[in-house]
């Protein structure tokens, strides 16, 4: 590879040294590399990982109450200001900490159709829940949004190219609800555009999932099916570009350096 970008860390049973595509073509030569980088799930936050899963950060939405007048050149000012790459400066929230909830024991319709709205500071996200693909891992990710599991967290990694993810209360990859659910995706998925899976460390088995989740920003990266589908962005992919676009550290791969919140997340039954 002619152009990379080298990073060093120390993974779960060892050290590692990983070479980042600075595109977002991912070859199949890359699929170790890429497996390691989604195995993060609750590694320690200050472990210098080559993910940079370690480096994220908690973050807060706070909304605006502006005094000016819309019209008035400062508020005009102001507004400019407080946007960066499409999305609103925000305050960081103080982390949620560990959490000891109990794998929920409901289903899900499989006739109905449910839709998961992640409102952030860089605009909403809407999720189709893939249940009849996976019926417990989208229950699980259900009962979390309706119990407001996911409000004032945040994206706390941001790969270029790769990778948003999200969903850790403790805001630094090493959180979960206090419960795993374990359902294979099927052998046949693909990690394409707007697909939305669960994250998992190394060690956990295959479809293994929490709390923490990713949406893929590159047209398709070669992971193998290991990852717990939870469906697909159908609204506000310019959101998850947003987020994808923001600066990190450290580069390419890490904690955004403006704060991604979500102030809330609900569920839509149809």
């Amino acid at each position: 590879m002619t152009s990379t970008l080298a990073v060093k860390g120390v993974l779960a049973n060892g050290k590692a040294q990983l070479k980042l595509p600075p595109t977002a073509a991912f070859r199949a030569s890359g699929a170790t590399m890429l497996r390691s980088m989604l195995a993060f799930a609750r590694l320690p936050r200050r472990a210098p990982l080559p993910a940079a899963i370690s480096a994220a950060v908690a973050l807060s939405a706070c909304g605006g109450s502006g005094a000016s007048s819309a019209g008035s050149p400062l508020n005009v000012a102001v507004t400019r200001a407080s946007k960066v790459g499409g999305c609103v400066r925000t305050l960081t929230p103080a982390p949620k900490g560990p959490q000891h909830l109990h794998a929920p024991a409901v289903a899900l319709d499989r006739a109905k159709s449910y839709v998961v709205a992640l409102a952030t500071n860089c605009g909403s996200i809407e999720i189709r829940l893939a249940v009849n693909q996976a019926p417990r891992t989208t229950a699980s990710f259900a009962y979390l949004v309706k119990r407001g599991f996911y409000d004032d967290l945040t994206f706390h990694r941001v790969a270029a190219g790769f990778v948003i993810q999200g969903g850790d209360p403790n805001g630094d990859g090493s959180g979960g609800p206090g419960y795993t659910v374990v359902e294979r995706p099927p052998q046949s998925v693909q990690y394409r555009r707007g697909v939305v899976a669960m994250a998992k460390t190394a060690t956990d088995p295959a479809g293994a999932s929490g709390s923490q989740f990713f949406i893929v920003t590159a047209a398709r990266v070669p992971l193998p099916p290991q990852y717990a589908l939870v469906g697909e962005v159908v609204g506000g992919m310019r959101s998850v570009e947003a987020i994808s676009r923001l600066p990190t550290d450290p580069p390419q791969d890490g904690a955004p350096t403006q704060p991604v919140v979500i102030d809330r997340a609900t569920l839509r039954v149809q």
